[in-house]
């Protein structure tokens, strides 16, 4: 298959011009990943994101509507394959913001149970929470 002929979807890296309706224009070059890795700032573009949708089957040189804020076209310049070495390790630092987060907050909910609770039979002491 030639590259001139490879369609926008996910593995795939895309070369476009967002053109704003004061016709200002604003090139891009993302590469189609799925939603799980997906990372705008290092150029990994979400599969489901409204942008991704509206390219999604088109060809270099198709000219896209897309009406969304002050946005107004999309010129697809250049479809490719997207590099092998890309770097999908995004979806695993989420998670581990998303459970470090969690533990803290489990945590704290502890720290606030035992220093509130009391009972006929005594309280709870937070000092081996404090290691949590």
């Amino acid at each position: 298959m030639q590259e001139e002929s490879l369609r926008v979807r996910v593995g795939r890296r895309v070369e476009i011009v967002l053109i704003h309706a004061n016709d200002e224009e604003e090139s891009l070059t993302l590469d189609i990943a799925p939603d799980a890795v997906a990372n705008f700032e290092q150029g990994l573009l979400g599969a489901s994101t409204p942008l991704a949708k509206a390219i999604t089957g088109a060809r270099g040189g198709d000219v896209i509507d897309y009406r969304v804020g002050d946005l107004r076209t999309v010129r697809v310049i250049a479809v490719t394959r997207s590099p092998s070495d890309l770097d999908h390790s995004a979806s695993q630092r989420r998670q581990q913001v998303i459970d470090k987060a969690v533990s803290e907050s489990d945590r704290t909910n502890a720290l606030n149970f035992a220093s509130s609770f009391s009972s006929k039979w005594g309280g709870y002491e937070p000092e081996g929470i404090e290691e949590w």
